[in-house]
């Protein structure tokens, strides 16, 4: 009875000699359109190329390979995908809890993060927790979320309407940046510090220094000296 033991499955391509078949559609290295060849032929072609022979669609009948450096493929692709997924945006929702009563200051601070937040290009849901008494006015909250909302309109826009969830009262702003917009913008600024850093550095290495004057101006006092006993010196012979 056959067994499956385990261990992965290559998703690589066969190329070269791992290539089974009597013969390839082949490709030439610049895309060119060789037509169906023996196998033998084509593995004679790549090494007169000084290339690889890779199968580039295997479900094709006959399978088609193409002429190319493996290698600087397989590296090309894998730089591609590093730089995709560097690129990838993520949508993230963040959340902030207020309460209806909430002090200045401590509004002052949550409104902060929640123009951080979407400076990221991220989603805010904002919670208006209601204790108590607190939640026979819901218009309390529903008049601090506008408030809110309308504070940090310049960066987003509501998303989701204020609505009643038990105890809670909830709304979701959206920012008018895509999270990739805003990470381009990061990466921006963040270049710009290092270079006004470098720059910076420098500007201290080539200023001059200051205790260069000093020492001239004795080297020429102890000049004039000498000079004024060489006069005398002559005066009196």
């Amino acid at each position: 009875m056959w067994c499956y033991r385990g261990g992965s499955i290559s998703t690589e391509p066969r190329i070269n000699d791992r290539i089974r078949v009597p013969e390839v559609r082949l490709v030439g290295p610049s895309g060119e359109q060789v037509g169906i060849v023996p196998l033998a032929k084509a593995l004679e072609l790549a090494q007169e190329y000084d290339l690889d022979l890779v199968e580039v669609a295997a479900s094709a009948r006959p399978p088609v390979c193409k002429l190319m450096d493996y290698g600087k493929f397989k590296y090309e692709s894998a730089m591609k995908a590093r730089e995709a997924r560097k690129n990838q945006a993520h949508t993230v929702i963040k959340e902030m809890k207020l309460r209806p009563k909430i002090d200045p200051h401590d509004y002052d601070t949550k409104k902060g993060h929640v123009v951080r937040f979407l400076k990221q290009g991220d989603k805010v849901k904002i919670t208006i927790m209601f204790r108590g008494r607190e939640q026979s006015r819901p218009e309390l909250g529903y008049r601090l979320l506008q408030r809110l909302a309308s504070d940090v309109e310049e960066l987003g826009f509501i998303e989701s309407n204020p609505k009643q969830d038990g105890r809670n009262m909830i709304m979701v702003l959206g920012p008018h940046k895509k999270k990739t917009e805003a990470m381009a913008e990061a990466r921006e600024a963040q270049a710009a510090r290092k270079a006004e850093r470098q720059g910076v550095v420098a500007t201290d290495e080539e200023a001059p220094s200051e205790e260069a004057a000093p020492v001239e101006a004795t080297a020429t006092e102890d000049a004039e000296v000498t000079e004024a006993a060489a006069d005398e010196a002559n005066a009196e012979a």
